[in-house]
């Protein structure tokens, strides 16, 4: 950084912005590449990806990281003759440019640590000065566009080929002229609707606007002309925008002469400003810890809520008249919810903004395998919170290159295969309520084979996908027989487990055909630091389970219960309870905790899923639902399975929250190991 002005204020501003600027060049780059092997150009991407690396470029120059000014300055100069030509890129140099956004990132990355910033690469540099300049175009006749030169003047280049080269793809470049008046606004046809409408019939080229004289159709003096390419009838174009069919002009015209093209006239590109209409959107970036920080604050205001409930109880319990204070309370803890939904709506990010490194990790990882894979991202409209997203990328990273690594075959034992050449990797998340995340990763290659993952653990071959999915999960287990730069240390899975279910609290599933597929389903809470929980006694002692892991409460009749044979040493019964004309097991809580003697006689059963089978847990009484502030167990020396946090429920004391599923699946395994 320069020497002379204190800019440590900028700095977090300027690397969350150049963040989003490097995701944009990163997907637009991914996204020429894809039109490069259709045989296409993609002009829009390549513009866009020119106008990320300017304004890291402008960001950069301002705080003084004149490494990464070189850099994108290097990498703009190489896309301004190309958008200047009409040229499409090189294939090779799509390689060269991502590899320039990465090293971007490295140097961004060290100035957010504090690390010296290295200088450009040379090596990089020397690259894009072989790649040379674009080839001429072939000296065909270029057709002319029916537009005043003073709107020709506004086109980049790159809009004037998409207009001109409509035909190519069977479509027409049109021409549509709005007049934006109250009148029509109370008829729903604003500039921002007419613009959405029209992108749903074709692609918008560009929004010119233009001074009119004013009249009764134009009381603001102000048009649109709005170019477009679409095959869409003009009567249907005409709806969309209102206005009469005959309006819709088409704007090819005549052969125009080589060497006189008007986009020589046309604004350099880093001068052409997107003259898009309609408001900016407010959008004020917070430092995470500031939000961490405010949901410190909530927590401690939900325990100082739990005490007064506790104080108000004994007041009540004495003989006072606590009606008044009750209802007080009672606003209280309804505006508590509602400050807490506010302050996690504000800590939600968009699942889409997690999954947008995914394309690129692919790209890397079918480059390094030699695998051809065709990725399908869903993500909709899914929100997440922050921590919890951080979280899960590294699994999300590891299942993806798994799939890719190890599931999907080559493109030529594919062949052999029957199977397509291209393999299909499908990451696709909804939410499943308001309270999970569901998130699939899925693919169509070899799928698992159960007697070699047996034959490397040394175990029995597995019977069921659930077994499977804990055999894969033994530390240290790799089916790989070396270690590449993607797989082979035995660390992946364990890992996977013990994010999603030991730190999140969530479920991990495995459906896996040899020869067929492989599929991980996850279901994870939206977030973790303050949930809504179900809180029962056994044996006298308080824990909470949370709600989104609660499939049902139902009451037992002790009549109704049958067990199995005593088991051996210590091990818990198993009783089994019908449900709706199903019999599910039903495991005494009292009992895996050894809180005291077995009992024949419960209340209550709270009924979860593990591995998609329902297991209930017996318990003696259900206290409430509320909310809850868990505090994660970190040091490893006493966390326990099942055990994911505590909480308090204002009496001081810590409350163990638990994570029945687990606890289920913790018993299966003592289980299995007592049969060996």
């Amino acid at each position: 950084m320069s020497e002379g002005a204190d800019l440590t204020e900028f700095v977090a501003a300027y690397l969350v912005e150049t963040e989003e600027h490097l995701g944009v060049a990163n997907s637009q780059l991914l996204a020429i590449e894809a039109s490069l092997r259709k045989g296409e150009s993609n002009p829009r991407a390549l513009r866009e990806t020119f106008r990320a690396l300017h304004t890291i470029k402008g960001l950069s120059s301002m705080v003084g990281v004149e490494p990464v000014v070189e850099i994108a300055h290097r990498m703009e100069t190489f896309l301004r003759d190309f958008d200047r030509e009409g040229s499409p890129l090189p294939t090779r140099a799509v390689d060269v440019l991502l590899r320039g956004v990465r090293a971007i990132g490295q140097r961004i990355a060290s100035l957010g640590s504090g690390t010296a910033v290295a200088p450009p690469p040379q090596e990089l540099i020397t690259e894009f000065d072989t790649l040379g300049a674009p080839l001429p175009q072939d000296q065909k006749p270029l057709l002319d566009l029916d537009l005043e030169p003073e709107l020709l003047a506004k086109l980049a280049p790159f809009e004037l080929a998409q207009l001109r080269t409509a035909s190519e793809k069977a479509c027409r470049a049109l021409r549509v002229d709005f007049l934006p008046s109250p009148a029509r606004a109370a008829e729903g046809f604003t500039i921002n609707s007419v613009r959405e409408r029209l992108a749903g019939l074709g692609e918008v080229v560009k929004a010119l606007p233009l001074a009119v004289p004013v009249s009764t159709e134009a009381p603001g003096g102000l048009a649109f002309a709005l170019l477009l390419v679409s095959d869409a009838a003009d009567d249907v174009i005409a709806q969309a925008v209102g206005i009469a069919p005959n309006a819709v002009k088409s704007l090819l015209a005549r052969s125009l002469a080589v060497g006189v093209d008007p986009s020589e006239r046309a604004l350099p590109p880093e001068l052409v400003e997107d003259e898009r209409p309609g408001p900016r959107q407010a959008v004020v970036r917070v430092d995470v810890r500031r939000l961490d920080d405010a949901m410190e604050r909530l927590s401690a205001l939900i325990v100082t809520r739990f005490r007064l409930a506790r104080a108000i109880a004994e007041l009540g319990a004495d003989g006072a008249d606590t009606r008044a204070i009750q209802q007080v309370m009672s606003d209280s803890a309804r505006e508590l919810r509602d400050l807490r939904a506010a302050i996690v709506a504000v800590r939600m990010v968009p699942v889409a903004e997690l999954l947008e490194r995914i394309p690129l990790l692919v790209r890397g990882l079918c480059r390094h395998t030699e695998r051809a894979v065709k990725l399908e991202l869903e993500a909709g409209n899914a929100e997440l919170d922050k921590a919890v997203s951080e979280r899960l990328f590294p699994v999300i990273v590891h299942l993806v290159r798994n799939a890719v690594d190890h599931a999907i075959e080559s493109p030529d034992e594919r062949v052999r295969r029957g199977k397509p050449r291209e393999g299909l990797l499908r990451v696709s998340c909804s939410s499943r309520s308001n309270t999970r995340l569901e998130l699939s990763i899925s693919d169509d290659g070899r799928g698992i084979d159960r007697e070699a993952v047996a034959r490397k653990a040394g175990r029995p071959t597995p019977a069921s996908d659930q077994a499977l999915l804990d055999l894969l999960c033994i530390p240290g287990l790799s089916t790989r027989s070396t270690v590449t730069t993607t797989s082979g240390r035995g660390m992946g899975m364990e890992i996977v487990k013990r994010i999603v279910i030991d730190d999140l609290g969530g479920e991990l599933e495995l459906v896996s055909t040899f020869g067929v597929g492989t599929r991980f389903l996850l279901r994870v809470p939206l977030t973790i630091s303050i949930v809504d929980a179900f809180s029962f006694e056994c044996e006298g002692q308080r824990f909470v389970v949370p709600v989104s892991t609660v499939e049902e409460i139902v009451e037992i009749d002790a009549a109704l219960v049958s067990y199995s044979p005593m088991p051996r040493g210590d091990q818990p019964r198993v009783g089994i309870i019908a449900r709706r004309g199903k019999a599910i097991p039903l495991l005494m809580l009292s009992e895996l905790f050894q809180l005291g003697p077995p009992r024949s006689v419960t209340a209550k059963a709270i009924v979860v899923r593990r591995a998609g089978q329902p297991l209930a847990f017996g318990v003696d009484r259900m206290l409430g639902q509320q909310e809850v502030v868990i505090r994660p167990i970190d040091d490893a020396l006493i966390r326990s399975p099942g055990v994911t946090g505590a909480t308090d429920l204002g009496d001081g004391k810590p409350t163990l929250v638990l994570d029945l599923s687990q606890i289920g699946a913790a018993y299966a395994a003592l289980e299995v190991a007592a049969a060996e």
